[in-house]
C-alpha cells in the first residue's frame, strides 16, 4: 500500500461518518465559521440513514416507555424540519385501527392527547376519530375493525435529508470526502492525526484540533480499532427491516398496526406505486457491513400486516426489501424495541484534544444532536457561534410549508417537454434548486441521454458535480429511489456512464 503524508495546518473539526448525525454536525459547525472536514468510508447515507421508515415523528410508542423528554424534543423538531425542507418533508396522517384485544381505547386516547399537546404542534392537524365502516381508509381492512384514531406526523426522504445537509455544509466551506476510511486516529501534542485511506489504497494524513466520531454502527469500531481506545459506553446494534410491495391502498394516509407482541408496524404510501412496510426490531450480532432482512423478518412483516388486510400479503409479492442497523446506546434493556432511541455522548479529552463519540439518536432529532455536540466542543474550539440552524432552510427549501404543489405546477409550465411525473419528482427532490439543476435547458435535447424513467444525463451530471454521487447505486437508491423502477440493463448503462465520467474527471 502506498502511503503519503502531508503536513498542514490542523482543521478545527473532523467529523467521521456521513450519516444524518455526521452531516448535521458538519453543517452546523461550518455555519459557525469552523473549518470542517467530513470523512465517510462509503457514500453519504449508505448505512442507517437511508434505511429508516422515512418518518419525522415523535415516536408515539415511546410514550409507553415513559420517554416523555425524547418524544417532546422529537415533536418540537417535527414542524421545524418541515419548515426547513418542505420539498423532502411532508405532512402524513396516520390511521391507527383500534384492535379490541390489544391496547384499550382509553390508553390510546390518552397517548394521542399527549402526542398532540407536548410538542408545540402549530400547523399539523390534531387527532381525529374515524368510523372505518364509512371512511374509505377502512375498505382494505378486515371485517371487525370498526373504528380508528387518526393523527399527524411527517414523512421524509431520509437519504436526501442527509445529502442536503452535506451540500449545505460544503457551501459553507466544509470539505465533504466520501470513500475515505479512517484507519488510524492518534493524538500527538494536542493535535489529532488521522490516516485516511482512499479507494485507490493510498493513505493521507488529516490533522484536526477536535474529532467527532459519528460513525453510527461503526462507532465502536472507530474507537477500538482506529483510535485503540476502550469506550465507557456500548453500542447496541438493532436491525430494522422494511418491505416494499405494490400499493396496498390508494389513499394518502398511512396505517399503524398494533401486534400482539407489543410491536407496531407502519404501512405507508411510498413512491406513488408502492407501499412501505416496517419495521422489525431485532438484535444484530453479525458484521455491521453485512445487513439484510432475514426470511423470518419478511414472513413476520407479511403476517403482521396480513392480520389487518382483507387480502393476505405473501412474501412473493415483495418487490424490494432493505435492512439497516440502529446504533442504539446500550442501556441494558431486555428487548430491542425497549432500548432508548435517545442519544448519548462520550467525550474523551485525556489526550489533550477532544474526541466526541455519538451513541444512538434518531433522524428526527439530528439537528438537536448536532447543536448539543457542538456545545460540548465549543470550549476547546476557536469560534463560539450560536445556534443558527433553527430558522435556515436546507438547500432547495426556501419556500412556504405546503407550497410544494405550486412549485410542481410552475415546473410543469416551465419545462412542458418533460413528463409531469418527472418534473414533479424533481421538485420533490430539489425544491427551488430544480432551476439550478436545469440551468441552460431549453428543450428535451438539452437534457442529454435518457437513462430511463425520467432520469436524464443533465440530472446525473448534477448529482455527481453537486451532490457527491459516485455510482449508479448512489443515484438510484440514495439520491433517488429510481432503483425500484430500473431493470438490470438500465442499471448497467447508468453504471458505465458514471464510471466513464468519473474516470475522465
Amino acid at each position: 500500500m502506498a502511503q503519503t503524508t502531508t503536513a498542514s495546518e490542523p482543521t478545527d473539526l473532523v467529523v467521521i461518518g456521513g450519516g444524518i448525525n455526521g452531516c448535521g454536525i458538519a453543517r452546523d459547525a461550518a455555519g459557525r465559521g469552523l473549518s470542517v472536514v467530513l470523512l465517510e468510508q462509503g457514500d453519504l447515507a449508505s448505512g442507517t440513514s437511508s434505511t429508516s421508515t422515512k418518518m419525522i415523528h415523535g415516536g408515539l410508542r415511546y410514550l409507553e416507555h415513559y420517554a416523555f423528554k425524547l418524544v417532546r424534543e422529537s415533536l418540537l423538531e417535527r414542524e421545524l424540519l418541515w419548515r426547513a425542507a418542505p420539498h423532502i418533508v411532508e405532512p402524513l396522517r396516520i390511521v391507527l385501527p383500534h384492535h379490541k384485544g390489544l391496547r384499550p381505547a382509553w390508553l390510546i386516547r390518552l397517548g394521542l392527547w399527549l402526542y398532540d399537546h407536548i410538542g408545540g404542534r402549530s400547523h399539523l392537524p390534531g387527532t381525529a376519530h374515524i368510523d372505518l365502516t364509512k371512511d374509505s381508509i377502512g375498505k382494505p381492512l378486515v371485517t371487525g375493525l370498526t373504528r380508528a384514531f387518526e393523527y399527524s406526523d411527517c414523512w421524509v426522504d431520509d437519504a436526501r435529508l442527509v445529502t442536503l445537509n452535506a451540500v449545505h455544509a460544503a457551501e459553507l466551506g466544509a470539505s465533504i470526502e466520501t470513500r475515505s476510511r479512517v484507519v488510524s486516529l492518534v493524538c500527538q501534542d494536542g493535535v489529532w492525526h488521522l490516516d485516511v485511506e482512499g479507494v485507490d489504497g493510498s493513505v493521507r494524513t488529516v490533522h484536526a484540533k477536535a474529532v467527532v466520531n459519528a460513525a453510527g454502527p461503526w462507532v465502536s469500531e472507530v474507537l477500538q480499532g482506529a483510535a485503540r481506545r476502550q469506550s465507557r459506553s456500548q453500542v447496541r446494534l438493532v436491525r430494522g427491516s422494511h418491505l416494499v410491495v405494490p400499493r396496498l391502498h390508494h389513499d394518502d394516509r398511512g396505517y399503524l398496526f398494533q401486534n400482539a407482541d407489543n410491536r407496531v408496524i407502519f404501512v405507508l404510501p411510498y413512491e406513488q406505486d408502492f407501499s412501505l412496510i416496517g419495521t422489525t426490531d431485532i438484535d444484530h450480532d453479525g458484521s455491521a457491513s453485512e445487513v439484510a432482512a432475514s426470511e423470518e423478518e419478511i414472513a413476520y412483516l407479511c403476517q403482521a400486516v396480513g392480520e389487518y388486510l382483507h387480502k393476505p400479503l405473501d412474501p412473493a409479492s415483495v418487490v424490494h426489501h432493505f435492512s439497516g442497523l440502529r446504533p442504539l446506546y446500550d442501556d441494558g434493556s431486555t428487548a430491542a424495541q425497549e432500548a432508548t432511541r435517545d442519544y448519548v455522548f462520550e467525550l474523551d479529552t485525556d489526550s489533550g484534544a477532544p474526541l466526541l463519540s455519538v451513541f444512538g439518536g434518531k433522524i428526527t432529532t439530528y439537528r438537536r444532536l448536532a447543536l448539543d455536540a457542538l456545545e460540548r466542543l465549543m470550549p476547546t474550539l476557536p469560534h463560539r457561534g450560536e445556534d443558527w440552524t433553527c430558522d435556515v432552510p436546507l438547500p432547495g427549501g426556501a419556500f412556504p410549508m405546503g407550497g410544494r404543489d405550486d412549485l410542481v405546477v410552475a415546473a410543469a409550465q416551465r419545462w412542458p417537454f418533460v413528463p409531469e411525473t418527472t418534473s414533479a419528482r424533481w421538485v420533490r427532490s430539489y425544491g427551488t434548486r430544480v432551476h439550478r439543476m436545469m440551468e441552460g435547458v431549453q428543450c428535451v435535447d438539452d437534457l442529454g441521454r435518457d437513462f430511463g424513467h425520467g432520469l436524464y444525463q443533465k440530472e446525473v451530471d448534477y448529482l455527481i458535480a453537486v451532490e457527491f454521487a459516485r455510482s449508479a447505486e448512489d443515484i438510484l437508491w440514495r439520491r433517488s429511489k429510481l432503483g425500484l423502477r430500473f431493470n438490470e440493463s438500465e442499471r448497467d448503462a447508468l453504471a458505465s456512464y458514471c464510471e466513464t465520467g468519473l474516470a475522465a474527471a
